[in-house]
């Protein structure tokens, strides 16, 4: 921002009544505010319905159209606790959602000068009252406090009638009876828990159909259970909605996730070790029903047999379901085996390598007696691949492989007996290692696998050229192209049945392209963003070439790559690793370890 600019004109933004105008200006004098004096804080006060929130919604509406109002996050607190608040504040600012105090670290390193807004503080807290994590000040002191003393950080809050943050040098707001506030109190939870669960349509059978419950019903009751005065009538109610998997898909997802961190509360089967899993992206305002059964489902497979099997009908109406679960140790390389009947190689950031089924995970065994051979110049005596660490992998076959190793090393796996894989593979291998020796641009920074009718490898450097290889036949030198301006972070590529090799590669400055490699690439990226990509898959599918592509930032998207069309798939950790069936089965390696996700290919670019 430019110090001195002017401060943008009221009367240019939304309308707002004569009597709230004052107000109004007072906010946007505050937020437009660059000299650095200013206070980082203003507090918005006043009783139920005065239009707190309806000045903050008013702001909101404006501040887009100008820079220096531009608001980052608006995180509605009510009924949040410090660990939702961070997930929801963590998912706005591009972080995706994180801890308390990752999310405090990742903050206190952005670049830009950041303005929340946060309507309703004075309505946050939920769980067990006697819980700490369940009290607004555990909120405001390890989350919010903290926040506001980063210097780059400003945020406009309501508080109601609280004193909150009061000794915080804030320029504070005090409106009174203003009206057409939109925060009157109304819905605010005060019904008893027979009376909510009195407005719950029933099935056929007489159970609770919480599909067609009231949202008021549905982000209440389970508060309301908490309240009821009787102890044993108050551990019924909480169980029996805890016990409810209709209730799990349709209820609050917060309230929720504040409940289940009491570990005093008993809970049917696995679920808080399921929601744990799931609730992250559940509390990301999902409402499709089959979506939040599908993310429930996916956390539930491998861990809990009875919901996953009640949940499953449900999940698989939506576009993507889970189909298995391989839960074991976090997974940093993932490919598909060509030549091999649903084979997939991965590797954990130990090295430990392993084969396989991609249709059910089953373990196939490793690979046969391999040895891993260091390149550059002669061959390096070969190593156990316990002393190699990979970080993606091209396999040529079953037994062999090229492994691009956290040393930047491009390392040949491959069987004693099979002397045409040793002589492609550490060809490519010691192709790139003497050309990094010369030039430190030829440094390799991404490898990636594909091809159908013959496999490939491809190779990304830091000088942001891309290089296809034949793993089939020995090559002398590879089909090369500078496709980025910035170091390569991730590549892969596919053939089509007209005969296309069509090569996907990210950069270190978010730009996804694509090259076919009988022609000059892309003159723009299939996507741009602000985030590093972790993982790129591509599979010629019965919908045509699709590409998967995961951000540092949690985000999963799928490209329909001849028509540009694209979805989002939320999931439910960071991505570290892909790989894309042309059946439509997509294997993700994550933090716990390997799962599949079918994705119905007839209904995948529907909207």
């Amino acid at each position: 921002m430019t110090v001195g600019a002017v401060t943008p004109d009221i009367a240019s933004w939304p309308p707002l009544d004569e009597e709230k105008r004052a107000f109004g200006q007072r906010l946007l004098d505050w937020a437009a505010n660059d000299t650095e004096v200013g206070p980082q804080l203003f507090l918005v006060r006043g009783a139920e319905g005065s239009g707190k929130s309806h000045l903050l919604a008013w702001f909101l509406a404006g501040a887009a159209g100008h820079p220096r109002t531009t608001v980052h996050a608006t995180v509605l607190a009510a009924g949040l606790t410090a660990e939702t608040f961070a997930w929801s504040l963590g998912r706005q600012l591009g972080y995706g959602p994180l801890s308390p105090a990752r999310l405090l670290d990742r903050a206190s390193q952005d670049e830009r000068p950041l303005l929340i807004l946060l309507p309703d503080l004075h309505r946050a807290g939920a769980g067990p009252a006697d819980l700490p994590s369940a009290a607004l000040e555990t909120l405001v002191a390890e989350l919010l406090e903290p926040l506001l003393a980063l210097p780059h950080l400003r945020a406009a809050v309501e508080v109601g009638t609280s004193g909150l943050l009061a000794g915080h040098g804030a320029e504070v707001v005090e409106i009174v009876d203003l009206g057409e506030g939109g925060d009157n109190g109304s819905g605010n939870g005060q019904a008893s828990y027979a009376e909510l669960v009195a407005a719950v349509p029933r099935t056929a059978d007489g159970r609770p159909d919480w599909s067609r419950a009231p949202d008021m019903v549905l982000r209440h009751v389970l508060d309301a259970a908490l309240r009821t005065d009787d102890a044993h009538a108050q551990g019924a109610a909480v169980r029996g909605l805890l016990a409810d998997p209709g209730f799990l898909v349709h209820g609050s997802a917060t309230a929720l996730t504040a409940v289940l961190t009491d570990e005093r509360i008993p809970v049917p089967g696995r679920l808080r070790e399921v929601w744990r899993r799931a609730a992250p992206e559940l509390t990301a305002f999902h409402t499709d029903s089959a979506e939040r059964a599908a993310l429930l489902h996916a956390a539930a497979v491998g861990t809990d047999p009875d919901l996953t099997e009640y949940l499953r009908p449900l999940a698989h109406q939506h576009w993507w379901s889970a189909a298995w679960a391989r839960r074991a140790h976090p997974v940093s390389a993932l490919a598909l085996v060509p030549g091999v009947e649903r084979g997939l190689l991965a590797s954990d950031p130990t090295g430990r390598l392993g084969r396989y089924d991609v249709g059910s995970g089953a373990a196939l065994g490793g690979t046969a007696s391999p040895s891993v051979g260091a390149s550059g110049g002669a061959a390096a005596p070969s190593v156990h691949p316990t002393f190699v660490r990979p970080r993606s992998a091209a396999p040529r076959d079953a037994r062999s492989a090229l492994l691009l190793d956290r040393s930047d090393a491009l390392l040949p796996l491959v069987p004693e007996d099979d002397p045409t894989a040793a002589i492609v593979l550490e060809h490519i291998a010691e192709h790139h290692g003497s050309a990094a020796i010369t030039e430190e641009e030829s440094l390799v920074t991404a490898l990636g696998s594909g091809g159908t009718r013959s496999p490939y490898a491809v190779v990304g450097d830091r000088g942001g050229t891309v290089h296809v290889w034949s793993l089939g036949e020995y090559q002398d030198v590879p089909r090369s192209c500078r496709v980025h301006e910035q170091p390569v972070t991730a590549v892969t590529c596919v053939d089509t049945a007209d005969g296309l090799t069509l090569t996907f590669s990210a950069g270190a400055d978010g730009a996804v392209r694509l090259w076919e490699t009988s022609a000059e690439p892309m003159p723009v990226p299939v996507q741009q963003r602000r985030y590093r990509t972790t993982a790129l898959a591509a599979a010629d599918t019965s919908a045509g070439p699709v590409l998967a592509v995961a951000w540092s930032d949690g985000e999963l998207h799928l490209w329909h790559v001849f028509t540009g069309r694209m979805r989002v798939l939320p999931w439910l950790h960071g991505c570290d690793a892909l790989a894309l069936t042309s059946e439509g089965l997509l294997v993700i390696g994550d933090p716990e370890g390997l799962q599949a996700v079918r994705l119905r290919l007839d209904v995948l670019w529907e909207r």
